[in-house]
């Protein structure tokens, strides 16, 4: 059986579904959902004329250009997973009606139910691609139908366990928003920096309001943190590809040296009841938007999306339409950019003086 495996390049392993499909799920989202969301606002805010048309009509339902975008969120999550598994090319485009139907039957918990059932489709197909002398039919057949099963069985339960444990972070963040925004902010910030999908766990859990305020903030605290603590070693080209791309490039840093993730752990932990208490910051945005911090500035234009176009799944639980005043405003620039480029610098200086951080710890 392994020797099988190791012909088939079925690696059950860590690595390979934790980290590489679960980052490629992140992905497929982005470019469908988030996206979409993206230019869905940009259109009706800005009154852009070929933003905001029906581009088609299926079902009775017209769709924009964001719309169509934000509908195959199914399918390109599921053919992004099929890519980070390096499944042959008749497995990963057969993952494509896997995708949108484990999508559609697991409701709002469609993220987490894709990955699983993408993953079982996947290998099902790797292990059958090439067996026979009918390949042709027979490794498309093998992933619909063993995705399809799956996805028949287990999306809806799985949408729901997803839903619910994010309805009750997001009830127990209303319930004490200063215990859950430290909590909240500080898990979520770190699974940004490390190499799993902070994106794909709150799309997964469905996390808006102030819980995804707070993963927001936890978030930006990782990025913005590290890239100015870290500027004396990395300079610009540091400071943008952490602050505008990911604090996962410290990963192998934090390895070396696990108390440099101190300062932004901290800085998350104070930001994040800062968010929920004071400023009560809402995502109300795509959820993928609380996962991406500012990441293309993703995480800022989520919330501001949401004031001006709440998604669906903040529509559920009650959030409304709202023209934001200048206190929001300022919170979402305070705790998203200006309190990590303040507090986690500082934060970081008790820590070079007793030598836990040493010059050159952070560098890329």
């Amino acid at each position: 059986m392994k020797s099988f495996f190791e012909r088939k390049n079925v690696e059950v392993s860590l690595r390979r579904y934790g980290i590489d499909a679960m980052g490629a799920m992140a992905q497929g989202l982005f470019c469908t959902l988030l996206t979409g969301t993206i230019l869905n606002t940009l259109g009706s805010q800005f009154h852009i004329g070929w933003l905001t048309r029906e581009w088609a009509r299926i079902a009775g339902t017209g769709y924009t250009v964001g719309g169509l975008a934000s509908a195959m969120a199914g399918p390109a999550m599921a053919a992004a997973i099929g890519y980070a598994l390096q499944a042959p090319a008749m497995v990963l485009f057969s993952l494509i009606p896997v995708g949108w139907a484990t999508n559609a039957l697991a409701g709002a918990g469609g993220p987490f139910a894709v990955y699983v059932v993408a993953i079982l489709a996947s290998e099902c197909g790797k292990m059958v691609s090439k067996e026979t002398r009918i390949d042709i039919l027979v490794t498309p057949a093998v992933t619909l139908l063993s995705g399809l099963l799956a996805a028949a069985l287990v999306a809806a339960p799985i949408g729901a366990g997803a839903s619910w444990l994010g309805g009750v972070i997001m009830w127990a963040t209303d319930l004490h928003p200063l215990l859950m925004g430290i909590l909240v902010a500080v898990l979520v910030g770190m699974a940004l920096t490390l190499p799993v999908s902070s994106a794909a766990i709150c799309a997964g859990l469905g996390l808006t309001g102030l819980a995804g305020g707070a993963a927001l903030a936890g978030c930006c605290a990782q990025m913005v943190g590290f890239a100015v603590m870290s500027f004396r070693e990395n300079g610009w080209g540091g400071l943008l590809s952490q602050g505008l791309g990911t604090s996962m490039l410290q990963m192998g840093n934090i390895i070396r040296n696990p108390r440099i993730w101190i300062p932004p752990v901290l800085t998350g932990a104070m930001t994040g009841p800062l968010a929920t208490c004071l400023f009560h910051l809402e995502m109300n945005g795509a959820a993928v938007n609380s996962g991406m911090g500012t990441c293309g500035l993703c995480g800022p234009i989520g919330v501001w999306t949401g004031w001006m176009e709440p998604s669906a799944a903040a529509l559920a639980v009650g959030a409304q339409a709202m023209a934001p005043t200048a206190l929001d405003w300022t919170g979402l620039l305070l705790v998203c950019v200006v309190l990590p480029a303040l507090l986690c610098p500082l934060l970081a200086l008790p820590l070079r003086k007793a030598g836990w951080i040493r010059p050159g710890d952070m560098k890329l």
